[in-house]
């Protein structure tokens, strides 16, 4: 009887520990995206989505890649990001970088003179989050190469991969990438297609990231070819 009442006695210990003991969700520690190829308008990827702009908006020299890691946060990739920026899946709102984002923490980022993320930008932080901060990557990239207008193809990608390092008052390489007037000036040097294809000597863009998918550089070709037009 006194054993049993013993062994009863840590089974209740035991499965006290375990339901008072948080831990993070394990895949949180994962640096291997879950791919997918049948991929949800719905879903919030991770790799496609999140990554460029971070990398774009933060993971700046100076500021939160790896070597300069301020204030021990490092914008690089999945697990430093949900790591050193305290995401809690499920739980945007405790999350220290959606404060930051959003001008709800401590200190505003990105910081001044850099442009904030648009609440676009901040709002897709919020569902990923909201949605278990997974590492996720759809290998089905939604991109037609029939479409090369500005406001379709071009933009989009400037916002989300440029625009965080060519806006402010101190834009990399004294570069802005903000409107359409901007970009266009750039795009007409050839420069600007050799930086976005990773050709030698330019400096490749983006940069701290991959290189951009051949259907996007295609429609970059497209819209340029086509005189850049403002559509």
């Amino acid at each position: 009887m006194k054993k049993l009442f013993l062994e009863l006695t840590l089974l209740a210990f035991i499965s006290l520990f375990f339901l008072t003991c948080k831990h993070d969700p394990y895949y949180l520690n994962d640096p291997e995206p879950i791919i997918s190829t049948n991929c949800s308008p719905d879903t919030v990827y991770f790799v496609n989505d999140v990554l460029p702009l971070l990398q774009s908006s933060c993971a700046l020299s100076g500021c939160h890649d790896a070597s300069s890691a301020q204030s021990r946060v490092i914008m690089t990739d999945y697990v430093n990001i949900v790591q050193t920026g305290h995401v809690k899946p499920g739980n945007p709102k405790s999350s220290r970088l959606y404060k930051v984002i959003t001008g709800k923490g401590e200190e505003d980022m990105p910081p001044s003179p850099q442009s904030p993320m648009t609440s676009q930008q901040t709002d897709l932080i919020y569902k990923w989050i909201d949605q278990g901060a997974w590492n996720l990557q759809c290998l089905l990239e939604d991109c037609d190469t029939n479409i090369f207008t500005f406001s379709g193809a071009v933009w989009p990608v400037i916002q989300n991969t440029c625009l965080g390092c060519h806006s402010g008052n101190n834009p990399g390489a004294g570069i802005f990438l903000t409107d359409y007037q901007s970009i266009s000036a750039i795009a007409a040097d050839p420069r600007f297609m050799g930086a976005i294809t990773h050709t030698a000597p330019y400096i490749f863009m983006p940069q701290n990231s991959n290189q951009l998918s051949d259907c996007r550089i295609t429609q970059f070709r497209k819209w340029i070819a086509a005189g850049m037009p403002d559509n």
